[in-house]
Order: structure tokens, then C-alpha cells, then sequence
């Protein structure tokens, strides 16, 4: 084979082009993947700024309680003979436990971003039985009775909007910070003067926080309602609401359990048991996650390369033109700049309208550089056709998000049928010319 036969069948393989393609394919996954950088930045610069207006207003809440501590000595003999004693605290929890809460939410904005905070009246009553020790074979000489207490646990204290008082029997007491830390970290306490007999309690709470409320179920029987004119909750944790009805006013809901729904009992010493295990509550979502949907979209960005390198692939062979690979590269750097169009707008506008003007000015800027080329309108509007396809199933994708893998799975077996058949009749070994 003499050079220039050589050169002419570099030129014309068809099996030599494919090869390039993918490999320009391949070479455009390097900007796809700083695209893909460049949304999970923005994700944390927004996750930074939720966590500023968070330190601020109150981050997102959990209420446990109440429950009653009450400590008590151990006494034993220590090698030398000598009597020691080592002082422990005993939990109660309560036979009944009903909350009451409704939910104000409002959005926070900083610069470009915005996020959802909320304050929220929680209205917290029930009863506690005579706390018990016979099962523990405890004397009642070694229970300090007079340093009993009950408290309840606040996961930020700053979110406290009001000076609480607790009822106990009828009675105001003033709470006070402060927990024992064995059962949970952050919390409001009061000394229980009487533990004769069975404790009814009362407390009203003002508290702010966001993104979410969580409730742990700690009464042998608890009953959680949640109400707010939120209109896009997700309820969340172990246990999901027994009724809810979320409409557009906002939504209502309420949780009924039972201590045989959790891993721990009534009554411990120590710090046994963890009651976070069993939270529960409800996530105050914003309507649109266009963070997400644009790291989705961008994951995507190999097959929009492909398939549009393919069709021009077609078009080059089918329609004897020359295309050559600085201009497929062109082609693919605008495809991977629509993630950025993307990106950009759906910050300021929302994802919807976002998607809508990018998918428009990719698909513009590509027809028109492909008429450039090609300079047939026929040519262009089976390329345009094939992009708004392409754009109209990823946004269906992204939509059916549940559905992605079977919709993935029919498209790309649609697509393969599709080149089986268009390629049926391709000279692979011989030059564009011997090509049907």
C-alpha cells in the first residue's frame, strides 16, 4: 500500500472514525466530571450558608421527655475491708406521653440561597407512675430522694423561645439548663419535690430550629400530633404517621406508639439504653432540590455525548460529509456546557425554567454550527430533532426518579436497535464511498 493509498484509508475508515469518536468521547468526560465538582461546591457553599442561619436561629430540633432521674447509692466491701459506695441514677419513663405541636415555617435567604426555618408551640403533657425500685432490690435508704429530678432533652438549646415552667400536679416549677448527659446530651431539668405518688406534668414550649422536627416516643403509650402550613413535608425516622393529610393549605398528622414498638423499657439504670434509636418526626422540604437534579442530570452527561457523536457519525457516513474531530469536540464542549447553564440558572429561577433555557440555547447553538457544517436543513433538523429528543427524555428521567433504571434501561435498547439497523449496511472494511 503506497503512503497516499494509506493516507486515503486513514481518511475514509469508517472503523478508524468510530475509534476517534469514543475517544473524544472518553477525552469530554474530564470537563463532565469538573461539572459534576462544580455542583457538589455549590451544594456545600449552600449546606455552609443553612449552617450559619442554623447557628443563629436554631438547628434542626428533637424533643425527648420527659424523664424522671433519681439517684441512688451502692454500697459494697473493697478489698481492704472497707465499706465504699458508688452513686447511680435510675430513669423513668412515663406511662403516658401526648404532644401537641404546630409548625410556622418561613424562608431565611442569604444572597442567592435560601432556607427553611420554623417556630413552632409544643404543648407536652401525661403522667408518670410512683417510680418503682423493688424490681432493682434497691433499699430506700440508699434512694436519694431529695435529689430527684425530670428533665427533658432539647438538641439546641437555642432554639428556646420562651421562659418555660413545667406543671407537676398542678404545680409550676421553674426549669432550669441542664441534664444528666447519660440519655442525651442538651436539655432542661427541674427537682421533683414529691415522688410519692403518680406524677401528672404539663410544659408549653416555644422553640425555633429548621429543615426539621423530631419527636422521641419514650411514654408507654405516646401520642404525637404535628400540624403546619407547610404544603411539602416528608415524614421521616422510625416511625412513620399513623393518619397525615397534606394538601396546599399545609399538612396534619399524627403518630399513636406503644413501648412494645421500641428496643428499650420504662425504667433503667444508667446509661443502658439510647433512646435516639426510636425519633421520629417530620422534614420541611423545599419544593425544589435543583442541587440534586443537576448532579443527576450531569451523571447522564456520557450518553448526551455519545449518542449525539453517534448521530453525527450517521450523518457523516450516511450522507458522505466530512466532519472532522475538532468539530465533534466543539459539538461536545457545548453539551457539557449546558450543565453549567444549568447549574447557574436553576440558582436563580428554579430548575424547571433553568433546564428549559439551557436545553434551548444548547440545542440553538448546535444547529446552527451543525448548518455551518453541513449547510443542508434537512441534515440540521434530524440533528435538532435528535437533541430535543434526547433533552425531553432526560428530563423525564429526572422526573420518574423511581422509574430512572427501567426508563434508562428501554432508551438505551431503543438506541441500540436504532444503530443496529441504521448501521446494517455500513462497509466497515472499505472507504465512505462503498458505504450504503
Amino acid at each position: 500500500m503506497s503512503a497516499n493509498e494509506a493516507k486515503g484509508w486513514y481518511r475514509n475508515s469508517a472503523t478508524l472514525k468510530v475509534l476517534g469518536i469514543a475517544v473524544l468521547a472518553l477525552l469530554l468526560l474530564i470537563p463532565a466530571s469538573m461539572v459534576m465538582n462544580l455542583v457538589r461546591e455549590r451544594e456545600n457553599e449552600f449546606n455552609t450558608v443553612a449552617i450559619e442561619i442554623g447557628q443563629k436561629w436554631g438547628f434542626p430540633q428533637t424533643m425527648t421527655g420527659p424523664i424522671i432521674t433519681i439517684p441512688y447509692v451502692v454500697q459494697y466491701l473493697d478489698s481492704d475491708g472497707k465499706m465504699r459506695s458508688t452513686r447511680h441514677n435510675a430513669h423513668f419513663l412515663p406511662e403516658t406521653l401526648n404532644i401537641s405541636s404546630n409548625v410556622n415555617p418561613e424562608l431565611r435567604y442569604r444572597g442567592i440561597y435560601s432556607v427553611i426555618v420554623y417556630s413552632s408551640k409544643i404543648k407536652i403533657s401525661g403522667t408518670f407512675p410512683k417510680p418503682d425500685f423493688s424490681s432493682w432490690k434497691i433499699e430506700n435508704g440508699d434512694i436519694l430522694w431529695n435529689e430527684a429530678y425530670i428533665e427533658f432533652g432539647v438538641s439546641d438549646m437555642r432554639g428556646i423561645k420562651n421562659q418555660a415552667k413545667i406543671s407537676l400536679n398542678n404545680i409550676e416549677y421553674e426549669v432550669n439548663p441542664g441534664c444528666s448527659k447519660e440519655i442525651f446530651e442538651t436539655g432542661i431539668s427541674s427537682l421533683l419535690l414529691s415522688t410519692s405518688n403518680k406524677i401528672d406534668f404539663a410544659l408549653n414550649l416555644d422553640l425555633n430550629g429548621s429543615n426539621q422536627l423530631y419527636f422521641t416516643p419514650i411514654g408507654k403509650t405516646t401520642n404525637v400530633t404535628c400540624e403546619s402550613n407547610w404544603n411539602n413535608p416528608s415524614f421521616d425516622g422510625a416511625f412513620l404517621p399513623d393518619k397525615r393529610d397534606v394538601n396546599e393549605k399545609g399538612f396534619t398528622a399524627s403518630w399513636s406508639i406503644l413501648h412494645l414498638n421500641r428496643s428499650y423499657p420504662q425504667q433503667w439504670t444508667d446509661s443502658n439504653y439510647q433512646v435516639s434509636e426510636s425519633q421520629f418526626g417530620v422534614k420541611l422540604l423545599l419544593p425544589v432540590d435543583h442541587y440534586q437534579k443537576s448532579m443527576r442530570s450531569a451523571k447522564y452527561a456520557i450518553m448526551f455525548i455519545g449518542l449525539t457523536f453517534l448521530a453525527f457519525f450517521f450523518i457523516e457516513i450516511l450522507n458522505r460529509k466530512k466532519i472532522h474531530p475538532i468539530q465533534y469536540l466543539l459539538v461536545g464542549a457545548a453539551l457539557c456546557i449546558f450543565y453549567t447553564l444549568l447549574l447557574s440558572l436553576s440558582e436563580h429561577i428554579g430548575f424547571l425554567w433553568a433546564y428549559i433555557l439551557a436545553a434551548i440555547a444548547i440545542i440553538s447553538l448546535i444547529s446552527t454550527y451543525t448548518y455551518s457544517i453541513l449547510s443542508n436543513m434537512r441534515l440540521v433538523a434530524i440533528t435538532s430533532g435528535i437533541l430535543v429528543v434526547l433533552y425531553l427524555y432526560l428530563f423525564t428521567i429526572l422526573q420518574l426518579q423511581d422509574y430512572a433504571l427501567l426508563m434508562g434501561s428501554v432508551g438505551l435498547f431503543v438506541v441500540l436497535a436504532i444503530v443496529m439497523y441504521i448501521s446494517r449496511k455500513i462497509n466497515w472494511y472499505g472507504d465512505q464511498a462503498d458505504n450504503v
